[in-house]
């Protein structure tokens, strides 16, 4: 989306397919860090975006034991913004599908799936997509495949996914806030080798609990109630609400991944974001390399796209750009 904004902005013309039918998915990635807010500011978006419901962390903190731990503090940083927003990833898309769409290039077709690349002579031609309506062919200068870690267009592509491995998974949940009396955000609480994280979503906390790689089959094979437990074990606080986890079907799997591509482009074709490199959730990075990626993909692309077709050396290009930083970032991941 940040993409199709961008270059649409430029005067490219963009189609966006999104195979549902809006973008309200719980427990996506939401934390918008100061250089994603400095990105809307240099775009002139920022006022506007900071108006759609969000909270504000200048100072990131943690519990460990009975201990609370200061990790950073951003005031000093040297932009405009210096907090992390969070913001349900659903309202920051809604607020670039609606800025898009000032520009008569920019086009969103929502119910339509990407199911397979059009090739020909050994180059990407487009996009195959399902609709409601039937099959639907998109042919473009250049396809962009941001279908996340479990990208059907990559595996399409024959990609080589390189995987770096992750030895947890995390449960997401979400139990109810209580503002008088519930405690200030945290980035996590540490408790004998237990971790949860808790995200202030001003009437309920949304909570992530970090388990061994794997071990959601044996976790959910005990009682709910054991792991009400464990919730209250880590956050006393939660102890008069914990049974709003009725059932296991109340706690959603995320299977952390951490790989990336050996090769994020074809002739034709463009990986970013998670497509080309799946990140952990650990510091909430991933929606802002996402981002980082969009941006330089569209400063290099831009002028050539209006042109017509882009070369493989420019996609080249924007691989060289962005591997420094997804490298070093999966490898603090893995280390953490």
């Amino acid at each position: 989306m940040m993409l199709g904004y961008l270059l649409a902005r430029a005067g490219v013309d963009v189609v966006i397919l999104e195979k549902h039918g809006d973008f309200l998915r719980d427990f996506r990635g939401d934390t918008i860090h100061p250089s994603t807010l400095e990105v809307m500011d240099e775009l002139g978006l920022l006022a506007e975006f900071l108006k759609r419901p969000h909270q504000e962390l200048n100072k990131l903190a943690a519990q460990i034991d009975d201990f609370p731990v200061a990790i950073g503090d951003l005031s000093h940083l040297p932009v405009k913004c210096k907090f992390v927003a969070f913001m349900p990833q659903w309202d920051f898309l809604n607020f670039l599908a609606e800025a898009g769409s000032k520009f008569p290039t920019f086009r969103v077709i929502m119910h339509a799936e990407a199911t397979d690349l059009i090739q020909e002579d050994g180059a990407v031609r487009g996009v195959r997509a399902t609709t409601p309506e039937g099959e639907l062919d998109v042919r473009a200068s250049l396809a962009v495949a941001a279908d996340g870690r479990h990208s059907v267009l990559r595996e399409r592509a024959g990609l080589e996914v390189q995987v770096l491995g992750a030895p947890v998974d995390v449960l997401w949940m979400r139990l109810s806030r209580k503002a008088s009396t519930d405690p200030g955000q945290t980035l996590g609480r540490f408790l004998r080798g237990k971790f949860m994280v808790l995200l202030n979503r001003d009437d309920y906390w949304q909570c992530a609990f970090l388990i061994p790689k794997g071990g959601f089959d044996a976790l959910r094979a005990s009682p709910i109630e054991a792991f009400r437990e464990t919730i209250v074990g880590i956050c006393p606080f939660f102890a008069d609400r914990v049974d709003e986890l009725r059932t296991w079907d109340d706690v959603k799997l995320l299977s952390v991944a951490v790989d990336r591509l050996r090769q994020w482009y074809r002739r034709g074709l463009l990986c970013i974001g998670d497509a080309a490199h799946a990140m952990s959730p650990i510091g909430g990075v991933g929606i802002n390399l996402a981002i980082q990626d969009a941006v330089a993909a569209a400063n290099i692309l831009a002028a050539n796209l209006r042109r017509g077709p882009v070369s493989v050396d420019l996609l080249r290009r924007i691989q060289q750009r962005r591997m420094f930083p997804t490298r070093a970032t999966q490898r603090l991941q893995i280390l953490a």
